[in-house]
């Protein structure tokens, strides 16, 4: 199991404290800092079963500006994500090949 994690984000920090208290174990990725690449990035899209589109905090200060106005692929809002972690919905948690995004955080407990 692996949550991808923003601590200063309160919704990731519910989210982690959800695991903590599952008693599983499972692998902490702070995204902003170690950030996913391309490939991971897609297969996370794909296991959520979402479009990209989906996965991007729309309001954001960088999305706003960069790129909401524009129309996009599928390629180039994940090349947006990639450029800017900060842009990436959290927490992600993936499970046994399922994944869900933690908003609201409860929802994590329905792929434990």
């Amino acid at each position: 199991m692996k949550i991808y994690h923003n601590p200063r984000c309160s919704k990731s920090r519910e989210g982690l404290a959800i695991l903590e208290a599952s008693k599983i174990q499972f692998e902490t990725i702070k995204y902003l800092e170690n950030p996913v690449t391309k490939k991971e990035l897609t297969q996370i899209i794909a296991l959520l079963g979402i479009k990209p589109i989906d996965l991007v905090r729309k309001n954001e200060a960088i999305w706003k500006e960069n790129y909401k106005t524009k129309s996009l692929s599928d390629a180039e809002i994940i090349n947006a994500m990639i450029e800017n972690p900060k842009l990436i919905e959290r927490p992600i948690v993936i499970n046994n090949g399922k994944a869900v995004i933690g908003r609201p955080p409860e929802i994590i407990k329905t792929i434990l």
